[in-house]
């Protein structure tokens, strides 16, 4: 028996044993005595009588064991030319400092503060130091729109807001404090301070009596000592993106995400103390939650925060540069970044540029990774590339390939294989479990593992109602896939991008994955369309290569008999268009639901999350001839 298989197994049959023991990997003010509490079923509990402080662990007990020059936190910002280092003193007592400047502000155990900026350091040491006060931050996506933050003041009410007076994009400066502002004019709940920090690039006009000036406010600031909290105490929320009406803010507990995401780093990323790992996303999404601060700091290594893009700041060797200029063991991002750079540099040109001989492992999640984009990038950099997959609300994740416990094959189109605690089961529409191969809705069978969400902020039954209902004693994960014969787990898509043509469910994940491996295709995507007669036709969008000279006539005709090579006649697959650019998330997300809904009439609103409005306006008359 392998350490995964016998782990996975322990993590199933015995989770008591297994969690404790992953406990001892924290240092706790009082460890707990027991792992899982279900007297509340079926909201479960994780060492219930356990007390830490997720702060001390990330920061003080390191430079307590005499690791405090070491670097904690490394800052590169392209966009403003600007560079930082922070070794975990630094970092701790920046930390300490702000966390008693917050407390200046009557901020204490469990009240909520709102984080509202971009990838600066003082993002990071804000997200800290409410976790040393014992508080509970919710990190808002910088540049989310008024209406969105309103939403999440509303719904958190927080005493005090932090926010930057802007964020810098590579061809805009984005003000912060306007929309602030216009969002606090939406909302019934005011806080009772708004600290700004000011960058050169847009300095904000503080007007307003809540508005405090974050160096004068920390100039005057006596350090904050950690303040011990349960470990069933919430150190955050975080709302999903592109909610409408209420958001729904899902709450992450001390005690299990702490002794969860120790467990993943090493185990799962293989990276432990002094090594740099790099996590190219942003501190507003759960990605950044989990794997820019808390999973790298907690285990010690050093973390590395960028300010920029993957092409465009200033070219296609950006990500590259970084990685060398580090000396990055591991980089994490989304499959789209790497699609941006195949688009412009589809020879992997850059990567000569740099020596890249200390990183060992690309790992993808975010985005489903078809297999073109894989095998382009394993051949570019030479390295495994590893997909796994899990969600906001997991926390951590679900399905992966553990470099650190025992590397696995790896499967192009498959996440690997499920990790501890991670009960996976593929259920049909009445609720039997489907054998290998067979597609289904992927859920989770209670309880779920320690760092999954125990609950919604304020609102049990709308958890309950939302994930646990589906499926007696299932968690409903709302994607779809399958496993095969070894337990690698693929994941297709969201089960609404599952499309019925003439009776027959089809995934537009393996839709995509044939379009993806034609040499001139960039990235694509595949919505199903309304259609009389079938119910639902596959509409490809693809984007091309930088420098690709096709005939779009006839990479039509060959991507259509492509799809009717591998998947076969019943798609019915005969609408491709080849489009400049597609509609995504500031986290990489393509927006399918959006352009289903405009190719079925709906009159679908410009999220508040896309990257760039532009491009869904320049697909409209795509997706909806005559609109």
């Amino acid at each position: 028996m392998g350490a995964y298989t016998e782990q996975y197994r322990r993590g199933l049959d015995d989770p008591e044993g297994f969690w404790l023991d992953a406990a001892r990997a924290i240092d706790w003010v009082r460890p707990p005595s027991r792992a899982l509490d279900s007297s509340g079923a079926p909201l479960y509990r994780w060492f219930g009588d356990g007390v830490l402080n997720t702060a001390y662990n990330a920061l003080d007990r390191h430079v307590e064991a005499g690791r405090g020059e070491q670097d904690a936190l490394l800052w590169d910002s392209p966009v403003t030319g600007a560079k930082d280092r922070l070794t975990y003193r630094e970092l701790r007592d920046r930390v300490a400092r702000f966390a008693g400047a917050l407390r200046s502000l009557g901020v204490g155990r469990g009240d909520r503060v709102i984080i509202y900026m971009p990838m600066v350091p003082e993002a990071v040491v804000a997200m800290l130091a409410c976790a040393r006060l014992g508080a509970v931050h919710s990190v808002v996506f910088g540049g989310f729109a008024p209406a969105e933050l309103a939403a999440r003041v509303e719904d958190a009410t927080p005493t005090v807001i932090v926010a930057a007076s802007c964020g810098i994009e590579p061809a805009r400066t984005v003000e912060y404090l306007p929309i602030v502002t216009d969002a606090l004019a939406a909302t019934t709940h005011q806080p009772d301070h708004v600290v700004v920090l000011q960058r050169p690039a847009a300095p904000a006009t503080l007007d307003d009596p809540r508005h405090v000036d974050w160096d004068e406010l920390v100039a005057s600031a006596e350090p904050a000592d950690p303040v011990p909290v349960a470990a069933t105490d919430p150190l955050y929320i975080l709302y999903t993106s592109g909610t409408t009406g209420k958001p729904k803010g899902v709450v992450r507990d001390n005690g299990g995400h702490a002794v969860a995401l120790a467990w993943s780093m090493p185990a799962i990323y293989d990276v432990g103390p002094g090594q740099v790992w790099w996590t190219a996303s942003d501190v507003g999404w759960v990605v950044g939650h989990s794997y820019i601060v808390y999973a790298p700091l907690l285990v010690g290594a050093t973390t590395l925060l960028y300010e920029g893009k993957p092409v465009g700041t200033p070219d296609a060797g950006a990500f590259w540069r970084v990685i060398a200029e580090y000396g990055v063991r591991a980089l994490f991002t989304a499959p789209t970044a790497l699609r941006a750079i195949k688009r412009v540099d589809p020879d992997g040109a850059a990567t000569a540029e740099h020596d890249l001989s200390g990183l060992a492992t690309l790992f993808l999640a975010g985005e489903r990774l078809d297999p073109e984009t894989l095998s382009w990038a394993r051949e570019t950099l030479g390295v495994p590339v590893i997909d796994h997959w899990w969600q906001t609300e997991t926390g951590w994740p679900v399905a992966a390939n553990p470099r650190g416990l025992e590397p696995m094959p790896v499967k192009p189109g498959s996440a690997s294989v499920p990790m501890p605690g991670w009960d996976v089961r593929v259920l049909s529409p009445s609720g039997e479990e489907l054998p290998p191969g067979r597609e289904g809705a992927i859920a989770l069978r209670l309880p779920l593992p320690p760092g999954a969400l125990p609950t919604l902020w304020g609102d049990d039954d709308r958890y309950v109602e939302s994930y646990l209902s589906r499926y007696e004693g299932h968690y409903l994960t709302g994607d779809s896939g399958y496993r095969d014969d070894e337990g690698y787990l693929f994941v297709m898509g969201r089960t609404d991008d599952v499309i019925n043509v003439a009776g027959h469910r089809l995934s537009t994940g393996s839709i995509e994955a044939v379009l993806a491996a034609h040499p001139a295709v960039a990235e694509c995507a595949v919505i199903g369309v309304a259609d009389r007669l079938k119910g639902q036709l596959p509409h490809g969008l693809v984007v091309l290569k930088a420098g690709a000279d096709v005939d779009h006539g006839r990479l039509r005709d060959e991507l259509v008999a492509a799809v009717r090579d591998e998947i076969g006649p019943v798609a019915a697959f005969r609408d491709v268009s080849v489009v400049e650019a597609l509609p995504k998330t500031r986290s990489g997300k393509i927006l399918r639901r959006t352009m289903r809904g405009i190719a079925d009439g709906r009159d679908e609103p410009v999220p508040s999350t896309i990257e760039d409005p532009g491009v869904l306006t320049a697909l409209r008359p795509i997706l909806r001839p005559g609109s």
